[in-house]
């Protein structure tokens, strides 16, 4: 089981308006707060951002050694189209918009999408446990 997944963003603010958002949307609920960070949690799994003082670049480059993207279920076609949609007022930008939602292949329903600093989430249409 993965315990936790901790994302180094060069500003707190937006990360928290676009992470929160979404993480919430997931169903992760507010876990963690401190003057450089902010966590959120699901099911004893958590996902961090924090704003290290330790940071040694201030941008993320997804094609670069290192974390590329994080990819969550989402229940049915219908939630990651809502998710889609609404993503652009919580600092997210839908990738791949030509092929967007068979980006992944035509068996594979997903949205793909960036937020300002350049990390990338994967939303699946995932069957109904």
């Amino acid at each position: 089981m993965l315990h936790h997944v901790e994302l180094w963003v060069p500003d707190l603010d937006r990360a928290v308006r676009s992470w929160g958002w979404l993480l919430g949307e997931l169903g992760y609920q507010p876990f963690q707060e401190w003057e450089a960070g902010r966590s959120w949690i699901l099911d004893g799994t958590y996902v961090v951002v924090e704003r290290s003082p330790a940071l040694t670049s201030s941008t993320h480059d997804r094609c670069r050694p290192g974390l590329n993207h994080l990819a969550f279920g989402v229940t049915g076609q219908a939630r990651v189209d809502e998710l889609v949609s609404a993503s652009a007022e919580h600092g997210w930008t839908l990738m791949f918009p030509d092929r967007h939602p068979y980006a992944g292949g035509t068996g594979h329903y997903a949205g793909y999408l960036e937020n300002e600093d350049g990390f990338e989430v994967e939303l699946v249409a995932v069957r109904e446990r």
